[in-house]
């Protein structure tokens, strides 16, 4: 927008949200006049308080249950529901009643992310929400605390970017997209986090990230957040005598974060009760969860914490006695969170997985492995050749895994340097023992700020300014063609993966039509297959790919449509060619031209419930 006042960038985070934002009257070239919003809400019934961060917890009371102004927000004397501190902490003592992690089921393909599921496994009496309309209400609150001190420059007209991690595939952008636009932010654009705590470290060292850096870097940002653990690679390279920064690799999407890590602390403590004889049900392990997340957080904030009590409420009568005391210690933190999370292991370890019961209750797909030094393993190995084609890039010979020089954390995990200097000495032992110089650890800000902060730099960014980060599409997308042949008993036809969209596709960029020309069926009920590949990184519009191993394409949702007829009959073939093309917030967008006539076909790689 021509006539924005600010640039802003939310991280729409799985147990935070933030929202920063940058001046653009007072910001020019590298220098920018940059903030965090102290976000208004309600941390305790009756208690309105500023924040630089937004529990992404949200509270279903009960009729009754609480004062009618009990959640009262500036902009809302009633609401019916409460979000952030005080959600997180009315969850603490029902957590039957309180919505969490709404980003991962966001992303999980496993269910109908439109359908009030959350909370999960809620009795019939509790509300339950969607992980979309969960998503709308965290934004809308951040949208209302902005224009509450802004009604001058209300953010539905200022340019917005909002982070998504890199993982996440066309449907859950396309989810966050919506839920940006339902709360009235029609023109914004989607950023990857580590791409946003990247900008955030370049706009943090004030025009000397060029001091740090030099031409053959390779930088790896770890984050880890409250729900998901996202890797990238980073390569710094030079053009016409201008450093440049080109992300090259992205991993895939795995549940594993600060959840996994509050639960177990929470099952240690919970054997720790049980040997004294005191027994917890699901709902009570529930709250012991929350309540190990807090303490988890006060012990990490603060060296000078040995310990944390925790309450645990009662279930009325049955529990003899009241309330469960008890206390999470910083030798139970400390040594779960290093050991369990962060293992020592060899280069050349790999996820470990278990065969899976026939029956599961129906949840979060969380990573089988919580070990996330050797996700990390698995990721550098697969990603060997990602900067082959870079001019200035070399593997000594017989290397197993790409080498990065430096390392950058994100995430509120890492807010504790236990956990950031475990990983940087297992990647260092990794490297050294191929014959590589340990990777050195970059300098970030504010690592429960870096992501909002690095995306309100790159919507300044956006608009000619600043250093950006070259990138595109982190996949290669591919459609499948169902090969025509005579029908075989028990065989279906074979099905071949087609190229629409290379990888590294800029966002907003149409493709070129692929060469071959299809039959596309129309009138009647079909089903589109898509796949992705981050390893491919070859290939061009109409490569065709009869084979392929596991590790190089991955299936996507699939689209189940009906395309319109419109003067053809139904079950007809009308010859076509593909094109593609990327969105601004990532979707890939695939159209149809027919051999002749002006009518086109167009297919949405989104979320088709």
């Amino acid at each position: 927008m021509s006539d924005a006042s600010y640039a802003i960038g939310i991280d729409l985070g799985t147990t935070h949200c933030a929202l920063s934002f940058v001046d653009l009257d007072l910001s020019e070239g590298e220098e920018v006049a940059q903030h965090v919003l102290r976000v208004p809400q309600v941390t305790s019934p009756g208690n309105v308080e500023e924040l630089d961060l937004l529990p992404s917890f949200l509270y279903l009371p009960k009729g009754g249950e609480l004062a009618e102004d009990a959640l009262a927000l500036p902009w809302d004397a009633r609401p019916s529901f409460g979000v952030g501190e005080v959600a997180r902490g009315l969850g603490v003592k029902t957590p039957i009643r309180v919505v969490a992690s709404a980003k991962s089921w966001l992303c999980h393909g496993g269910v109908d992310r439109r359908a009030p599921i959350l909370p999960p496994n809620a009795p019939e009496e509790v509300t339950q929400v969607s992980p979309l309309q969960a998503s709308i209400l965290y934004l809308e609150h951040l949208r209302d605390a902005w224009n509450a001190k802004h009604p001058d420059a209300p953010l539905e007209e200022q340019e917005v970017v909002i982070t998504v991690p890199a993982s996440f595939d066309p449907a859950a952008r396309e989810l966050t997209a919506e839920a940006a636009r339902e709360a009235g932010l029609e023109d914004m654009v989607l950023l990857e986090e580590p791409q946003a705590a990247l900008y955030s470290w370049l706009q943090s060292t004030d025009g000397a990230w060029r001091e740090q850096v030099k031409p053959g870097d390779v930088i790896l940002v770890v984050d880890v957040g409250g729900g998901t653990t996202d890797l990238s690679l980073i390569a710094v390279a030079e053009k016409e005598g201008a450093l440049e920064l080109h992300r090259v690799a992205v991993g895939d999407h795995i549940l594993l974060g600060g959840d996994n890590m509050d639960l177990a602390l929470a099952m240690t403590v919970r054997a720790k009760l049980e040997k004294d004889g005191k027994k917890l049900d699901g709902w009570q392990l529930g709250a012991l969860t929350h309540g190990c997340r807090a303490a988890k957080e006060k012990i990490l904030a603060d060296a000078e914490i040995d310990s944390v009590p925790i309450v645990v409420p009662s279930r009325g009568s049955k529990l003899v006695g009241g309330s469960i005391r008890t206390e999470l210690t910083r030798e139970e933190v400390t040594g779960i969170l290093v050991e369990g999370f962060f293992p020592k292991v060899e280069a050349s370890d790999r996820p470990k997985s278990r065969a899976r019961g026939a029956l599961t209750q129906l949840g979060l797909p969380y990573a089988q492995d919580a070990g996330i030094t050797r996700h990390l393993a698995a990721f550098l190995a697969k990603q060997v050749g990602a900067t082959e084609e870079l001019e200035g890039f070399s593997l000594p010979e017989g290397a197993t895994f790409l080498h990065p020089t430096a390392i950058l954390f994100n995430g509120g995990v890492f807010n504790s340097s236990l956990l950031a200097d475990r990983v940087a000495d297992v990647i260092g032992a990794w490297l050294e023992a191929e014959g590589a110089e340990r990777a050195r650890v970059l300098d970030g800000a504010s690592l429960d700020v870096a992501v909002a902060r690095g995306a309100a730099y790159y919507a300044y960014v956006r608009r000619g300014k600043g250093v950006r980060i070259r990138g595109g599409t982190a996949q290669a997308y591919y459609v499948g063609v169902e090969a025509a042949m005579p029908a075989v008993p028990g065989m279906e036809p074979p099905i071949t993966a087609m190229c629409v969209a290379p990888f590294g596709i800029e966002e907003g960029t149409e493709c070129d039509p692929a060469p071959q020309e299809l039959g596309l069926v129309v009138g009647e009920p079909v089903s589109f297959r898509f796949f992705g590949s981050s390893v491919r990184r070859d290939d061009r519009v109409g490569t065709m790919l009869e084979r392929w191993d596991d590790d190089a394409l991955e299936e996507l949702p699939e689209i189940q449509a009906t395309l319109p007829a419109e003067g053809k009959t139904p079950g007809d073939v009308v010859p076509v060619r593909l094109q593609a093309r990327v969105t601004e917030v990532g979707t890939l967008r695939l159209e149809a031209i027919p051999r002749e006539g002006g009518q086109r076909w167009k297919v949405e790689l989104d979320v088709r419930e």
